[in-house]
């Protein structure tokens, strides 16, 4: 399904997060679910539920609602994963073995791919059940498997150059997971540096202690 409309970042995000419910609700035999039902089980309102799908077409009646099924096809087919494309991985330390640990033990839409490190001693090995090929071979080994999707999760030194890889590998779109800033023209990248992430986080549990204290001298 495509659009040539340009969808904001903030929708796409959204996508995935619906899913997530309608998955449930199929599992539970649930056939129809409403924006209401659907925005209560989201937390999103039904108003940017239907707003985030009308850029993708019309998929429930009035007075109604959507077909489970059919809509959970459509999103999957929205971000690409119908067919369950395949996620290289860079970087098989401990943050990359969590990540295939992750995505063994729960349906992403996706499928590990190749898996890279540039240690010796973890080339030819096998992490979490994935056999482990050396950094050296990126380049060649995903323009034979036409690997558009990778992860990195490399220290931030060697970041830039296996990015680099990636771009002549033919990836178009990339988490990267190194504390450092990679961007290309015609890559997708979206950089998720934890520790950002965890101080953000440590404001909102500091806004929650303000309003305890708050309550306590009211």
């Amino acid at each position: 399904m495509k659009t040539t409309r340009r969808i904001p970042a903030a929708t796409i995000s959204r996508l995935p997060l619906y899913l997530r419910e309608l998955e449930e609700l199929a599992r539970t035999g649930e056939d129809v679910v409403s924006s209401r039902e659907l925005s209560e089980l989201s937390q999103f309102t039904s108003e940017q539920i239907r707003k985030d799908l009308a850029y993708f077409g019309a998929f429930g009646r009035r007075g109604i609602g959507y077909s489970v099924r059919h809509l959970e096809a459509s999103i999957r087919q929205i971000l690409g994963i119908s067919e369950q494309p395949e996620l290289a991985l860079v970087g098989a330390g401990r943050l990359g073995t969590a990540l295939l640990r992750y995505l063994s033990r729960r349906h992403a839409g996706l499928t590990v791919g190749p898996v890279f490190d540039s240690d010796a001693n973890k080339a030819m090995g096998s992490v979490e059940g994935y056999t482990v090929l050396p950094a050296s071979a990126i380049t060649k080994e995903l323009q034979r498997r036409q690997v558009r999707l990778a992860a990195i999760t490399v220290p931030a030194p060697a970041a830039e150059a296996v990015f680099s890889a990636l771009v002549a590998g033919g990836v178009r779109a990339v988490l990267n997971f190194a504390p450092v800033k990679l961007r290309h023209p015609d890559v997708f990248v979206h950089n998720l540096d934890l520790a950002t992430e965890l101080q953000a986080l440590a404001y909102y549990g500091q806004l929650r202690e303000d309003k305890a204290d708050e309550g306590t001298h009211a």
